[in-house]
């Protein structure tokens, strides 16, 4: 209804009348009045009937037109960012493209300002003759609507397009805003403004860890989605996309198992006093609020970021410390990046079968698609469908102790058609609901809360177990293995597959090798010693001989450094 409206006070003004001659304002007037009309009329060619009903600044991205008034858009934010706040139709034209027509961006122009995008201003810089006064040139520059929402499509799209990255740096930075926090809390009272900074500081790393872990990880799967796109390109990138998920989980395992104990440590000072801390500080220059009279605004304010701040704690918390039945998110987030590998690796084997010309299931689907569509009639298509999948019609049914009896008597070969052979007697329950089976209340579910219970504890122990095995093999030094004397049979299993791992990283030509567990609990250092002294280790089970070598062994699970994420 406003077009009637703008159109109905667009009078014509006479030649040479006191307005003309007044300075023109209201010839100009009645030109931009002309130009919204015309931009909000139906017939308009620059909006059209679907554009004229809605004024939001987010219109134009789902018109006909929406790749152009996106260049105009991003031309503008362009020109904001170097400080020019003011365009016009020929500014917009030459950073669009000389290929671009003069007055199809003029349309576009009054269309975004429709919109509610941009403003327009009488352009008189350029005003040389009469003629030119009465001309209508206008100024463009976006409205406060129009920056919001290029600034809320700026976010969209770098959502989208963010590719994420596993930022082991920022789980060093973690670990150290821990160690200021530990010495804050161990230090009696602490500081109020550097437990704020430090939380704040905490806060912020943690978040965008967890930002880009997320957008990794899912375009890590879009990569393995869509692998067949470019083959060379792919395998390529398997080989880096490998190399990086491994130092990452190593450090996520290092690191991540420091986090946990200094979290620890934290909590047993008192975390609570510097969430306290933080929150009275934040809280320290609340205004006053419209609640009832006597109501300390800071006191309310206070009960608000303290809840908070304990929220965020507890989130921190869970990504890195486990719960029973519930595996901390770093936890988790290490198993993806684990899993990430073989389904590379398949990948990988997938592209070298194709590349080598074996055919898989889904072009065996096609051909046989191919068949089915070229048989030359309904016989054939019945042999080919038995002949690829072997299914046919079923032949006996379920029978009662009467039929058996009566089939011991009178034997039928399976190979008698069914009209010639004999009836086959059934229960009328099984005609009416397809089941011999009474229907009634189902079964009650049973209780496993007892088998829960057991695995917990059969799991408590067995972590207890190679626990155990870890702090018998550990070592403070290099050690020759002659000087392990004797060892148990957990602690020999897996000194075992450390010296396998080790033996088999060590190639001919090298005498040193360092190697970690594939689970990052331990890492053992293997040196070759000269002179073929021979060792020998003593078990349960038996005496372990073979060449001497000087090894260090490390528990990466001790004490201080404990991995609370198991």
């Amino acid at each position: 209804m406003w077009w009637l409206t703008l159109q109905a006070t667009n009078r014509p003004v006479r030649e040479g009348s006191p307005a003309r001659l007044a300075g023109g304002d209201t010839t100009r007037r009645n030109c931009r009045t002309d130009r919204l009309a015309s931009l909000a009329s139906p017939s308009s060619g620059s909006a059209g009937r679907g554009e004229q009903q809605v004024s939001s600044p987010f219109t134009y991205l789902t018109v006909a037109k929406a790749d152009l008034y996106r260049r105009v858009m991003l031309a503008f934010v362009a020109a904001k960012g170097r400080f020019m706040v003011h365009l016009r139709p020929e500014d917009v034209r030459e950073a669009l493209g000389h290929e671009a027509d003069l007055d199809e961006v003029t349309a576009a122009l009054l269309a975004l300002e429709g919109w509610g995008n941009l403003r327009s201003d009488p352009d008189t810089s350029r005003v040389t003759t009469v003629e030119d006064f009465h001309r209508a040139r206008f100024l463009y520059q976006l409205t406060r609507e129009g920056e919001a929402a290029e600034e809320a499509l700026e976010v969209y799209d770098e959502a989208l397009g963010r590719r994420g990255a596993l930022q082991a740096v920022a789980l060093a930075d973690i670990a150290t805003q821990l160690r200021v926090l530990q010495e804050l809390a161990a230090g009696g009272e602490p500081d109020p403004v550097k437990v704020h900074l430090a939380l704040r500081a905490l806060v912020d790393r943690f978040t965008d860890l967890a930002a880009n872990a997320q957008a990794f990880m899912g375009s890590l799967q879009r990569s393995i989605d869509l692998h067949d796109v470019d083959a060379e390109a792919f395998r390529a990138y398997k080989d880096r996309l490998i190399d990086y998920l491994q130092r990452f989980i190593t450090d996520l395992v290092a690191t991540g198992s420091e986090i946990a104990a200094l979290v620890a440590q934290i909590e047993a000072a008192g975390v609570d006093a510097l969430l306290e801390a933080a929150a009275w500080r934040e809280a320290a220059d609340a205004a006053p609020g419209a609640g009832p009279e006597g109501d300390d605004p800071r006191a309310v304010e206070f009960g608000r970021r303290a809840t908070l701040w304990r929220e965020r704690w507890a989130g921190f918390r869970g990504w890195f410390v486990s719960a029973p039945q519930h595996p901390s998110q770093a936890k988790l987030l290490r198993s993806q990046a684990r899993a990430a590998i073989p389904q590379l690796l398949h990948v990988v084997a997938a592209l070298n079968e194709r590349r080598s010309g074996r055919t898989d299931r889904s072009a065996d689907f096609r051909t046989l698609a191919l068949w089915f569509a070229e048989a030359p009639d309904e016989a054939a298509l019945h042999r080919l469908w038995r002949t690829a999948f072997g299914l046919s019609g079923s032949r006996h049914l379920t029978v009662d102790a009467d039929t058996l009896a009566a089939r011991m008597d009178d034997p039928v070969p399976a190979s008698a058609p069914w009209a010639a052979a004999p009836a086959l007697q059934i229960s009328p329950r099984l005609r009416r609901t397809g089941s011999y089976e009474r229907r009634g209340k189902p079964s009650r579910i049973t209780d496993r809360s007892e088998q829960r219970r057991h695995l917990v504890e059969l799991a408590a122990r067995e972590a207890a177990e190679t626990a155990a095995a870890r702090a018998e093999l550990a070592t403070e030094r290099p050690t020759r293995l002659s000087d392990v004397a004797t060892l148990p049979t957990d602690a020999f299993r897996l000194f075992l597959g450390l010296l396998g791992d080790a033996l088999t990283a060590l190639v001919p030509g090298r005498r040193e090798v360092a190697v970690t567990t594939s689970d990052g609990s331990m890492a053992v250092r293997l040196t070759v010693l000269e002179g073929g002294s021979r060792a020998e280790i003593v078990t349960p089970d038996g005496v372990f001989r073979g060449p001497d070598h000087l090894v260090h062994i490390v528990d990466l699970t001790v004490s201080e450094r404990a991995e609370l994420t198991a």
